[in-house]
């Protein structure tokens, strides 16, 4: 196996230097190698149900906004901004820290601006990736992101969610094709900022709608974006969830990437997770990119699946009668 950037440092001294006391590690994903840590110390704090899951369940101390620390570990997500902010809120809550990240998502962009402010610093590049070292103080303080914030169109977001900084095409597609009228118990898997259940509830019928979102900052804008009595709100993986009572109808605009790759696997869960949560006579509303091979999912899991319309880029189906 080989030597991950954050072991390649550790066994070169570079943090021989680092102070007792907690060591706090924001974002890492599945993949990310924290063996060479003493686990007892290790915090680890990410608002993404499926990976805090995982690092729970594999004996590390999980949650969010644990306090102060003595070595930060931020391993970069896709989105800049957000990336920016992480790294902002490591500096300051530890004296040292350490950015890890593949260049895919920017890294070297954002060691070569550290640079700049700090001076030199240690860093390792190895399996197409970069590691940097630094005690920044208040150097990057102007990288804080400001959390939700309403925009111009009137929808509050913020940075590491999907469709940041727009309403997702998409999801106004099918926004626009939802019937005048939907069942009474609603369920959005994958609800993102809230923009389709927010139309779900301005169909007729609407009694409840449950929120189900795995990235807590994106449910976080969620409950700004949906004020209304009957929306409810679970921080849990739509893929993997089970209602304890089952939905009359539910709308999805599924996710399609795991990290920056394509994977359709993620949409044929979301699918599967939607029949196993309908009721006999359930309905199920859904988009996706034209070139997502969901049919056959569909056909799988649904008596009756059709096409509703849509354009050269999205698809908006719409499935009945969950098979059993």
């Amino acid at each position: 196996m080989a030597t991950s950037r954050l072991s390649a440092a550790l066994d070169a001294g570079v943090l021989s230097l680092l102070a007792e006391g907690p060591i706090l590690v924001l974002r890492p994903p599945p993949e990310a190698d924290l063996a060479a840590l003493p686990q007892e110390r290790v915090r680890v704090e990410t608002g993404f149900r499926p990976h805090a899951d995982y690092w729970s369940a594999a004996g590390y101390e999980t949650g969010t906004d644990a306090g102060p620390a003595a070595l930060a570990i931020v391993f970069l997500p896709r989105s800049k901004a957000f990336a920016r902010a992480l790294i902002a809120e490591a500096a300051a809550r530890a004296p040292m820290v350490v950015v890890d990240g593949p260049k895919t998502h920017g890294v070297d962009s954002f060691w070569r601006e550290a640079r700049k402010r700090l001076g030199d610093l240690p860093s390792d590049t190895r399996d197409h990736g970069r590691l940097f070292i630094m005690s920044p103080g208040d150097a990057l303080a102007d990288w804080a992101a400001e959390g939700p914030q309403r925009a111009e169109d009137g929808w509050v977001r913020q940075p590491g969610i999907f469709s940041e900084d727009r309403i997702d095409k998409g999801s106004a597609l099918l926004a626009e094709a939802l019937p005048k009228k939907l069942p009474s118990r609603m369920a959005d898997f994958g609800a993102g900022w809230g923009f389709l259940a927010a139309a779900a509830l301005e169909r007729r019928g609407v009694e409840s709608i449950d929120l189900i979102e795995a990235e807590a900052l994106a449910l976080e804008c969620a409950r700004a974006n949906v004020p209304d009595p009957r929306a409810a709100f679970l921080w849990e993986d739509a893929a993997t969830f089970k209602a304890e009572t089952p939905y009359a109808g539910i709308v999805m605009n599924p996710p399609f990437h795991s990290g920056r790759s394509a994977d359709p696997g993620l949409g044929q869960a979301f699918i599967a997770a939607a029949r196993r949560n309908l009721t006999q006579g359930g309905q199920l509303w859904l988009v996706a990119n034209r070139h997502l091979p969901y049919e056959a999912a569909l056909d799988a899991a649904f008596s009756r699946v059709e096409e509703l319309g849509g354009d050269g880029a999205f698809k908006l189906l719409h499935a009945t009668r969950p098979r059993r």
